[in-house]
């Protein structure tokens, strides 16, 4: 149900400047575009109620894919429509995309300047405490939320998470199913998503493949974009070769200082494979699914709140997801190539995880820290 009336429904104008702003300022990740769009639609222009904001946030949270991207999506659905939700989603993904594909062609071009490589082996190295952050960030609210017998489920599913990210690779999205599969069936309730075995099992090839990476990016990434991060790792530098490990850490790390979310790495992944057209071909396949999902769903997603298997499956595939995110951080880390950037991966784990200091700031002094060792002569690997 559309949300505002005739007096205070915006303009699409302001739709796409708002939204734009939001998209341009989203510095932070998810925490950062949820707060921009409540203070935005909630407090500063009473677009929404706190409750209809809320509910919002909940059932994007349901769907798999980027959460803060379909939030925004929605919230501009609510407000106009169709129109709206198709140039708000926009006006938030481009100016967050348009930096990741510029700073790709920067530091995943063949031959970057010494100076360029050691700001992203600096930055590169800091992504696996970064991966740890993420991770525990979602698993604290989901542990918190359980007590008892519950608690011991939720840490069984995140383990198995966890160890799928670090050792299963592109087959950790069937473990997360399979957590979700296990919680309906041990209530009694029962599902059959069979279309994601099909999903990981097909492996085509050229310009395809860019396109199916991408597409399982944005539509299997359950619980937060770094659960797709090994599945993206195993396609972009293992099966297809598109990349170095090198490289695919410039890019997760470019994903994390650009505004907007972590999927928007494939993009990066889409220039090394083939350049500016395979950077929009890929962005534009992974983010379609959050405008499917919405469109196609957004009158349905109360009933979605109330619906039981959905809100059970969720509570298995969550906490699973939550320890996948951790779990990233194993392949992450092994893929550094200099053994300086564990000092810095040391020194960014303290700060994010000991001292709880701002991510992207972090990743700067990252990149610093690596541009002032290459300068002293510490090797750098491709």
């Amino acid at each position: 149900m559309r949300a505002a009336d005739a007096h205070t429904e915006p303009s699409l104008t302001q739709i796409a400047r708002e939204w734009g702003r939001i998209g341009c300022l989203g510095f932070g990740g998810p925490p950062a575009h949820i707060a921009l769009l409540r203070e935005l639609c909630v407090r500063r222009r009473a677009w929404l109620t706190s409750a209809q904001f809320e509910h919002a946030i909940a059932a994007t949270n349901l769907l798999p894919g980027p959460s803060s991207t379909q939030l925004a999506i929605y919230c501009a659905w609510r407000l106009r429509g169709a129109r709206g939700a198709l140039l708000g989603g926009l006006c938030f993904i481009l100016p967050g995309l348009t930096m990741i594909v510029a700073l790709a062609a920067l530091f995943i071009s063949g031959s970057p300047p010494r100076w360029v490589r050691g700001i992203g082996m600096g930055a590169s190295a800091a992504v696996a405490a970064v991966a740890v952050r993420a991770g525990m960030t979602v698993a604290a609210p989901i542990w918190a939320g359980a007590s008892g017998a519950r608690r011991a489920r939720v840490f069984a599913y995140g383990l198995a998470g966890a160890f799928a990210a670090a050792l299963a690779g592109p087959w950790l999205v069937l473990v997360v199913l399979a957590c979700g599969l296990l919680e309906l069936a041990g209530r009694g309730l029962h599902a059959s998503p069979a279309w994601p075995l099909f999903a990981l099992a097909a492996k085509p090839a050229g310009v395809p493949a860019l396109a199916w990476t991408a597409l399982k990016v944005g539509a299997l990434a359950f619980g937060g974009g770094f659960v797709i991060v090994p599945l993206m790792q195993s396609d972009a530098v293992g099966t297809y070769h598109w990349m170095s490990h090198g490289q695919f850490l410039d890019a997760v790390a470019l994903g994390q200082v650009t505004p907007g979310p972590v999927v928007q790495t494939v993009a990066a992944v889409g220039y090394a494979a083939d350049g500016l057209p395979g950077a929009l071909l890929a962005a534009a396949v992974a983010f379609a699914p959050s405008f499917c999902f919405v469109l196609g769903g957004a009158a349905r997603f109360e009933r979605l709140l109330a619906n039981g298997r959905a809100l059970t499956f969720l509570a298995g595939a969550a906490p699973s997801a939550a320890g996948a995110i951790v779990g990233a951080a194993v392949p992450l880390a092994a893929a550094l190539g200099a053994d300086w950037q564990y000092a810095v991966l040391a020194a960014a784990a303290v700060a994010l995880l000991a001292l709880r200091r701002a991510i992207v700031p972090t990743l700067l002094l990252a990149g610093c820290a690596g541009l002032l060792a290459v300068l002293l002569g510490a090797p750098i690997v491709r």
